[in-house]
């Protein structure tokens, strides 16, 4: 009774491993190459699939999706013999298990080391900056020349891209220097052209500036003359509607004549002998102005004719004064450049008196 448990037990666990070998169940996205006695026999597909026990083995299980592999750096030498390290990374998927499994045998190290040597040869042809500059053109190279020598083992490349090209510190150092030296060179033209423009328009506006300030002077100029013209045309006009009297105008000279004494500028006077005899003209055309033709004074006048004639006694006065003031400091001028001897090229003037500028002139004659 043992044995034939045991039997059984043994018969039933055969029957378990048999039905485990005979069924197989494949993932989405995975084919399974079976081999029958070493002999490839067929491909599994995704699903429950049946094999013969202890004759159909699985040889691979290969995944159909897109792989991608980063490889590791490697130098290579570009035509103008400087040594760059390059990375690539690279897309790839099986296109045919079977091909994958049977035409080589590690299809990652076969892609890598393509990949190396048609790199090398791409980049042996270019210069660094042309390298540096063209990644599409290399990737494109790179792509055709994989494609076509993995389509026989089963393997599409889908994409093939540069990660990085690092020259040696020594190009990089030379590089940022040629960066920076080019960006110092535009900042100083972008500062010039700055400048220049700043320099333009500066000069713009103090030209604009002078011409509005000269446009300004001479509209000052002309309104000031405008005005000028018409102060004097207006007084003008006042005097001849006025008709002033011979007798005011001379009131006036009298009134200026001290303020002519009295300048501070007015340091040596030369009077001549004369003086006196023009200011009795004066005083005798102020006590005869009254007999002159025309210059009768108006009826609303003669109330002021007796302030007028007190105003004239005292202006003939300060000029007497004025006159004695002078005469006297040209004597002391004279005896002082002489030696204390008087000139006897000009005789003495005779002194006047306010009352000789206030006379008649005709009283004067009936006199001498």
């Amino acid at each position: 009774m043992e044995f034939a448990a045991v039997l059984l037990a043994a018969v039933a666990l055969i029957v378990v491993v048999t039905l485990v070998k005979a069924v197989r169940i494949v993932p989405q996205q995975r084919q399974d190459v079976v081999e029958r006695l070493g002999k490839y026999k067929r491909t599994l597909n995704p699903g429950l699939n049946l094999l013969v026990p202890f004759v159909d083995a699985v040889r691979t299980k290969v995944d159909m999706r897109e792989q991608v592999v980063s490889f590791p750096p490697q130098p290579v030498i570009t035509s103008d013999n400087l040594v760059v390290s390059i990375d690539t990374v690279l897309y790839y998927k099986v296109v045919d298990s079977v091909r994958a499994t049977y035409e080589i045998a590690n299809f990652i190290q076969a892609i890598e080391q393509l990949t190396v040597t048609t790199l090398r040869n791409v980049i042996g042809s270019l210069d660094l900056e042309r390298a540096l500059t063209s990644r599409e053109e290399i990737n494109r190279h790179l792509s055709g020349v994989l494609d076509e020598t993995t389509g026989r083992w089963g393997i599409k490349v889908t994409r093939v891209e540069i990660k990085a090209i690092e020259p040696p510190p020594s190009i990089r150092d030379s590089m940022e220097k040629q960066m920076r030296a080019e960006r110092d060179r535009r900042a100083a033209i972008l500062n010039a052209e700055g400048h220049k423009q700043s320099q333009i328009l500066t000069a713009e506006g103090e030209k604009q500036a002078a011409v509005l300030r000269a446009d300004g002077d001479r509209q000052a100029r002309i309104l000031q003359a405008e005005g000028q013209a018409k102060a004097i045309r207006t007084v003008f006009d006042a005097i001849h509607q006025a008709n002033p009297s011979q007798k005011v105008l001379a009131y006036q000279y009298l009134q200026a004549l001290p303020q002519i004494a009295n300048g501070t500028a007015n340091k040596v006077w030369i009077v001549p002998t004369e003086l006196t005899k023009a200011l009795e003209g004066m005083g005798g055309a102020l006590g005869g102005l009254a007999n002159m033709v025309g210059d009768v004074p108006a009826p609303e006048a003669a109330d002021h004719a007796s302030q007028v004639e007190r105003e004239a006694a005292e202006a003939a006065r300060a000029a007497a004064s004025a006159a004695q003031q002078i005469h006297d400091e040209v004597r002391v001028a004279e005896a002082q450049a002489t030696g204390g001897n008087a000139p006897q090229g000009l005789p003495a003037p005779e002194p006047v008196s306010p009352d000789s500028l206030l006379s008649d002139p005709a009283d004067q004659r009936e006199r001498g």
